[in-house]
């Protein structure tokens, strides 16, 4: 799962000890979100939808159970409450990229779907500054065209019959739907990505409800449906939400880059699939993209405002 959540820049009263903490639960989210490819990998039910619904379920249950444990009945009603339609529109977009991941995986490579999912943050800056005219900072001009040729090289390989394009389709739907709620919560702060996510695993089990064309499965298909659900995702953001409002921002989007890194290494150290040719070529300039480009935003960041001043994180 790609980061959705909107800028957070590490407040001055958090102690290097608890910034330190903040990394580790961001890394830990990067590493249980890596994952996901290698878990679904397992499971040997060969329909989508059951999948798809018992991990949302599982999912569901877990972040609920998380909320009420961090904020009480009380505190998690609220959340939901006070989430409003941005909230929706967010748990509408998590709904339809981590139903089209599961959908995906069927037709396409791990490597693929989590490579174009690297960039993520970037066609998110693309999609508010076409929507909004929210400013864009040079060097996110700059990684953008290189993450639009890195998804191309992916693509291209649906384009002339190499790989279904239906994989290649709903790799883009995920990284179209992550944008697209990345932009939502930074227009609305307020949007809780916690509940609204929550919200999302229970829209999706919804619809699977209606498509699923069975719901029994395995002993051994449940136990890693749970840890498709629990651990993969509930636990991933889990450590997301606690973590990242100790640290800033780059610094998470660095840990983030984790996810699409190890994700493919998975996948390939435990069950053999190799990415293909384009997918590695693609997604090293994606990442590479990526990487530049936080690179370049820890260099703005720490520059100083104005002479005699600490450096002052501003809006990109």
């Amino acid at each position: 799962m790609t980061n959705t959540a909107s800028p957070i820049v590490a407040s001055p009263a958090v102690s290097p000890r608890e910034e330190r903490v903040g990394m580790l639960l961001v890394f830990l989210s990067a590493l249980m979100w890596s994952f996901g490819g290698t878990i679904a990998r397992f499971i040997t039910v060969g329909d989508s939808w059951t999948v798809i619904f018992w991990r949302s379920v599982w999912a569901a249950a877990f972040l609920v159970c998380f909320m009420v444990w961090r904020d009480g009945w009380r505190g998690t009603r609220k959340l939901f409450r006070d989430m409003g339609l941005p909230g929706l529109a967010v748990g509408i977009c998590f709904a339809t990229a981590s139903t089209a991941f599961v959908v995906a995986l069927a037709y396409t490579t791990v490597a693929n779907i989590l490579l174009m999912q690297a960039g993520v943050p970037l066609l998110a800056a693309l999609f508010a500054w076409a929507l909004f005219r929210e400013r864009v900072g040079v060097a996110t001009w700059v990684a953008i065209p290189a993450v639009i040729t890195g998804v191309a090289i992916m693509v291209s390989e649906s384009l002339d019959g190499a790989v279904s394009p239906i994989g290649d389709g709903l790799a883009l739907l995920i990284a179209v739907m992550f944008s697209v709620a990345t932009v939502i919560t930074r227009r609305f702060s307020g949007v809780r990505m916690t509940p609204a996510t929550c919200l999302g695993t229970m829209l999706a089990a919804g619809f699977a409800v209606s498509q699923a064309s069975t719901f029994t499965v395995s002993v051994s298909d449940m136990g890693f449906l749970f840890a498709f659900g629990v651990v993969n995702l509930g636990l991933g953001l889990a450590f997301f939400a606690t973590g990242a409002r100790l640290i800033p921002a780059a610094i998470a989007a660095l840990l983030g880059t984790f996810e699409p890194i190890l994700g493919p290494i998975w996948v390939w150290l435990i069950h053999s699939e190799v990415p293909s040719g384009r997918t590695i070529i693609g997604g090293a300039v994606v990442v590479t993209a990526l990487l530049v480009h936080i690179g370049l935003e820890f260099k703005r960041q720490a520059r100083p405002e104005r002479a005699g001043v600490t450096g002052v994180p501003s809006p990109n």
